[in-house]
């Protein structure tokens, strides 16, 4: 299967993995929605973790071989395990409150943060392009609050919005920390996904303890069979992604931008599915310009 069709179903697979995250979290508690996602993320993991400890020559694809870790490799992933989890934490708790069709452009800004990021701490330079995408993002964003303002949000002084943004801004200090475990340490992906899902319902599983305990006061926690769903399509997202990585001729600044395109499926879903159809034409029109803004931070000039 070329790169190209396999970034598109990442994108659609992670449209979706959104629509199941709201879907869940809607009139429900957050924490035992995101702990038990996370739990079935972990189980599908599990197996090939004891599958690569003790029989890796069977296993009959490569990718799900789970390499041997140093102590100071656990600490890394498990770092990794802790900005992802509080960064789902905010995530989370914004996406209960917030329509989808403006928390999923909300979010699709990580490349626009993960760059200012870099400039800012790892002495990166933008290209001209890039400068050109960070202001229309900007101006995009701008708009949304607009909207926003007609729907009742002030983004200023709406602290779920503030949320999503922290949320954001948290992934996109991941992505770069991503990168560090990829390259620097040289980590594979599949060893990376495994821990990292390991160690994220041991990181979670003390806030799920003191939600049952009436600690951390939330609302009434309902099971919906799309929980678990959430854990196994980010799961398979990822596995697209990596695979259409790994092929000779993919080109990262084609899929990446390409991988944003699933807050259309985002968008779409809030208006059909959850019934957000207010002022959804203006919406269309911010999300355009969002979507060409992230288009020019992935262009090479």
């Amino acid at each position: 299967m070329s790169w190209v069709l396999l970034s598109l179903l990442s994108a659609l697979t992670l449209g979706v993995y959104d629509l199941l995250k709201k879907a869940s979290v809607q009139d429900n508690a957050v924490l035992p929605v995101l702990f038990f996602s996370v739990v079935s993320g972990a189980f599908m993991w599990l197996p090939f973790v004891f599958w690569s400890g003790f029989h890796a020559e069977s296993l009959p694809v490569s990718f799900f071989y789970v390499a041997p870790l140093s102590p100071q490799h656990h600490l890394a992933l498990l770092a990794k395990s802790a900005l992802v989890a509080t960064s789902w934490m905010f995530g989370y708790a914004a996406l209960k409150q917030l329509p989808l069709s403006t928390a999923g452009p909300i979010r699709s800004t990580g490349p626009l943060w993960t760059i200012f990021i870099a400039v800012l701490v790892l002495g990166e330079t933008p290209t001209s392009w890039q400068w050109l995408g960070m202001l229309v993002i900007l101006g995009a964003f701008y708009a949304f609050s607009f909207v926003g303002k007609l729907e009742g949000i002030h983004f200023a002084r709406n602290r779920w919005v503030w949320f999503m943004v922290i949320a954001t801004l948290i992934g996109a200090t991941s992505s770069l920390y991503d990168k560090y475990l990829l390259q620097r340490l040289r980590l594979a992906p599949s060893t990376v996904q495994a821990w990292f899902s390991l160690y994220l319902v041991l990181i979670l599983l003390p806030t799920y303890f003191l939600w049952r305990r009436g600690i951390w006061a939330t609302s009434k926690f309902t099971w919906r069979w799309s929980i678990p769903l959430i854990g196994i399509s980010l799961l398979f997202a990822d596995i697209l992604y990596f695979t259409a990585v790994s092929q000779p001729d993919a080109l990262i600044s084609v899929i990446s931008p390409l991988r944003r395109c699933s807050v259309l499926i985002t968008f779409i879903g809030g208006v059909w599915l959850f019934h957000e159809r207010r002022y959804a034409r203006a919406k269309v029109l911010c999300l355009a310009f969002l979507l060409v803004g992230v288009g020019f931070l992935h262009w090479r000039s």
